[in-house]
């Protein structure tokens, strides 16, 4: 069993996206992907690292022909345990040799890349989206946000001294991750980069949680007309790019590079 596994089997993700901080992440990416979605009742959708299946269950629910693929075997039973319409299986966003060129209208990578380490899996995992996605098809793909990291493991948990002299964060503070870390920290430019050495074209990108992971205790006191209106305001200025960078996650949302070749 490999590190990854053994966190997940103790991590409760089932829970994770519906407290109210992982809330607001999954009503963003809701929003995003039916608007992506629209006019596509019909859409073939591939959700690669579907964990429990909280977007694979809900897009199935809504009536959309959805596929997982999901490593964890502890997260795929619990998937699988919701006799949902979701096709699922196990395996990895790094090969995805069962499904052919150009099957689906959209590929969801919500997780793969947030525990993929450097560029060249990165790419190879945007690669095989690419590849089994349609011309105008779109791949919504997540990850975990530098700054986050930093301003909260580093400065608020008061790990930054620790962390410099082990060599975890460079001078101008990106996070170094290797695979005992489990999570791999990145800045907008190589998000960027990414995207360039695959092929991909960025149609937007957005906050998918803003400041709800800086808020967790806040969020939780609320009552529930304030929280209405946190969600409000910030599924009003997700899309804002001075706020893009500190979010904990992003969702960059992307195609096929058209070629007039």
């Amino acid at each position: 069993m490999t590190a990854l596994e053994q966190y997940y089997n103790k991590f409760n993700e089932e829970k994770r996206l519906t407290r109210r901080h992982g809330n607001v992440e999954f009503v963003t990416s809701m929003k995003y992907i039916h608007k992506y979605l629209e006019g596509k009742p019909e859409a073939k959708i591939l959700d690669v690292g579907a964990g429990t299946g909280r977007y694979s269950v809900a897009l199935a629910e809504e009536g959309y022909d959805v596929t997982a693929v999901e490593l964890v075997k502890y997260n795929l039973g619990i998937l699988k345990s919701k006799n949902s319409n979701v096709k699922a299986y196990q395996g990895n966003a790094l090969k995805l040799s069962r499904f052919e060129d150009d099957t689906f209208d959209m590929v969801l990578l919500f997780g793969p890349l947030y525990h993929l380490f450097g560029s060249t899996d990165k790419q190879r995992a945007l690669c095989e989206a690419k590849r089994v996605v349609r011309p105008d098809g779109v791949i919504l793909a997540a990850y975990c946000m530098n700054e986050f990291c930093v301003i909260t493991h580093a400065f608020k948990e008061n790990y930054v001294k620790e962390c410099m002299e082990q060599g975890k964060l460079t001078k101008d503070f990106q996070s170094i991750s290797s695979e005992q870390d489990l999570y791999d920290y990145i800045r907008i430019e190589e998000i960027n980069a990414l995207n360039r050495a695959v092929g991909l074209e960025r149609i937007q990108i957005i906050a998918a949680d803003g400041p709800a992971n800086y808020l967790r205790p806040v969020l939780n006191a609320m009552d529930n007309e304030t929280y209405q209106l946190f969600i409000e305001y910030h599924l009003a200025t997700c899309e804002r790019q001075d706020l893009i960078g500190a979010s904990a996650h992003t969702v960059d949302i992307l195609r096929k590079r058209v070629s007039y070749d």
